[in-house]
This record gives structure tokens, sequence and C-alpha cells, in this order.
């Protein structure tokens, strides 16, 4: 009886002592995943939005626009900062010189109403440091950062650098683009003073997001070719080389637009590059057949020391309905940056999962 009770004793502590450690466990994982939600700092990233035109002629969408981002939006949750490009104005009137002598030529106004559909689908800040920003000349740029502002939505482009402080940390996204160099933009082809200018905000703040619009357009410009382009007579920029340059100069993030079509991603230095998002919602102005047609939702995780690419996701996105996203289950998207990350970019130090999840390649240090 006694080696009996002994034995129901022993298995007994056996089971306490293994149930306390599993508890621990437990407790431990979950210590760390919460450490590890602190420390990051998460960015939802899109491309290029047009939200409609009402010059030269109305080209608005349903609805007068309403519920144009809801299949989507849900992908901006929980994000610190939700970005994307701005293409064209927000502006109610106003006249255009743009394309008096020019035969192929767009210019886009959008209504100043349809901010609050930035505003409704979390959108933080967007980039105005691009070719179609001054379609309405100082009247349209000044009307947009109005706007933006009365919206609660920063604008990113030159002098308009957007600000946050989020878990302790100052961070700041600062824009460029091919653009002659102005008040809105700062420029991506003057390399070495674009190092000066992250320098410098990098003495001040903690991490530094870059937003170019640089590059070549169309289905056609999808590889990154890591060397000067040319567009319809324009330098569109080394893309690859500016990135690297201003992560060398202390940036921690690099966000391209202009190509209208996704392309390769990189982690350099510990830090993600993403060459083109693509066109993320344009409305009837925009060629969206074929890869034009298809784009994501970048949501990268940032260590707040270091600024290091720690993971995150791609969220595929179709274009349909002249240009309306909402979520693509065929996830082509994806396909594609996985396929031009490895034709383009063969020691990207980046793994691109079929699930959209993106991690660093740990293989590559």
């Amino acid at each position: 009886m006694i080696y009996n009770g002994g034995d129901v004793t022993i298995h007994r502590t056996i089971h306490q002592t293994a149930g306390m450690l599993i508890l621990a466990l437990i407790l431990l994982l979950a210590a760390g995943a919460c450490a590890n939600d602190r420390e990051a700092i998460t960015i939802a990233a899109v491309g290029d939005i047009m939200m409609g035109s009402d010059y030269p002629e109305s080209k608005l969408p349903p609805r007068d626009g309403d519920g144009i981002f809801d299949d989507v939006k849900q992908a901006f949750g929980g994000q610190n900062i939700v970005f994307g490009n701005l293409e064209g104005p927000l502006l109610d009137g106003g006249t255009t010189t743009k394309c008096e002598k020019l035969s192929s030529c767009f210019a886009f106004r959008t209504p100043t109403r349809y901010v609050r559909f930035l505003q409704e689908a979390g959108v933080t800040a967007v980039s105005v440091a691009n070719n179609h920003a001054s379609d309405f000349g100082d009247e349209g740029r000044e009307s947009t950062l109005r706007t933006l502002a009365s919206a609660g939505i920063q604008a990113v482009g030159g002098e308009s650098v957007a600000r946050f402080t989020m878990k302790g940390k100052k961070v700041v996204l600062a824009g460029f683009s091919y653009s002659t160099p102005s008040y809105y933009s700062f420029s991506m082809l003057d390399i070495p003073e674009a190092m000066r200018i992250v320098r410098n905000l990098k003495k001040e703040n903690d991490l530094i997001i870059v937003s170019f619009h640089g590059g070549a357009e169309g289905n056609m410009a999808q590889h990154v070719p890591g060397k000067a382009e040319i567009f319809m007579g324009e330098e569109r920029g080394d893309v690859m080389h500016f990135a690297h340059a201003v992560i060398d100069a202390g940036a921690d993030l690099v966000i391209g637009s202009s190509p209208h079509v996704v392309r390769a991603l990189e982690v350099y230095r510990g830090k993600l590059i993403a060459y083109s998002l693509g066109n993320f919602l344009t409305y009837k102005r925009f060629n969206i057949s074929g890869p034009s047609g298809c784009s994501v939702v970048l949501k990268a995780r940032i260590d707040a020391e270091t600024g290091n690419f720690i993971g995150g996701t791609l969220v595929p996105v179709r274009l349909v309905h002249e240009g309306i996203p909402q979520p693509d289950p065929e996830r082509k998207a994806i396909n594609l940056v996985k396929s031009l990350t490895a034709q383009d970019i063969p020691r990207s130090g980046i793994v691109i999962s079929v699930d959209g999840t993106i991690a660093p390649d740990s293989l590559s240090k």
C-alpha cells in the first residue's frame, strides 16, 4: 500500500510539474508574441490611386464613388501607417494648360469630396510626388494639400514630410520623383542630394520611409533593369541605384510607384524595397488589361529599433469594373512578384510564398 500510494503521489507530482511547464511555455510564447508586436512598426502600402476624374469629361465611379474601397479596406486594418500614391489633384473647378501642346496627354481632377473615401478606408498618408500632382498647377496642388489636411491625411512629397510618433519612435515618410524638384517633390535623379536629405531626416528621427515615383510605365515595364530608364523621352531614374543609395544614407523602407504594374521586391542591407506596387484603384482613365490590372497591398513589419524588415504579407488585388479593386482569389499579382523577383534580383534577400507571406531570406546572409 505504501508503494502504491507512493506511485500515485509520484505520478500526480509528475503531471502537476508537466502542466506547470506547459503553462509556463505558453505564457513565455505569448509574452514573446506581445514583445514582437510592441517592437514592430506595421505599414500597409498600395500603388497608384486615381478615384475618378471630372476632366475633360466626367468619368466618375457609380454611386459617386461610394464604396469604392469596401472590398479591400479590410487589408488596412491594424496597421500603424496606411499609404498610397495619389495620382492627380483633389480640386473643384480650376483650369489646366498641361495638354495644350501635347497630342498624347492625360490630366486628372478628382472632386475634393472624394477625400472621404480615403479617410473612411483608413489611409493615413498619400504621396503627391508624382507627374500628375501638378495637372492643375499651383491651384490644384494647394487644394490637394488643404483637402488632405482637412481629412487628417498627411501629404508626402518634397517639403511635405509625413510625421508619425508610434511605439516611442519618430517615423517620417518622405516623397521623391523623377519630376523637376520642387516644394512638392524631392528629386530621385539627383542621388547625392537625395542621400543628403535622408541623412538630415535621420538626424532627428528614428525611422525613415522613402517613397519614389520613377521608372518606365506599362505592361512592358515590369522588370527592374538595374540602369537608368527612359520613357516617352523623359529620364525616369535608375530605381535600383536610388533605392540602394537612400538605404545607405539611412532609409529603413523604400516604396515605389509609377510603372502601373507590380515589380520585384528586395531586401538590401536588411531593409525592404518594393520597386512598384502597381495600379490599386484607377477608375476609367488607366489601362487595366493584363499585368496592369492586378496589384497588391503590401503589409510589412519593420523592427522599431533597427528598421530591419521582419516579415509581412502580399494581399493580391485585381481591378474590376473599369478600375475598382477587389481581392483576387487567383493570386496573380503574388505569382508575378515572385517570378519577377527571381528573374531580376536572384539574390534578393527575400522569400515570397505562394500564399503571399514574405520574409527575410536567412540563407542569403
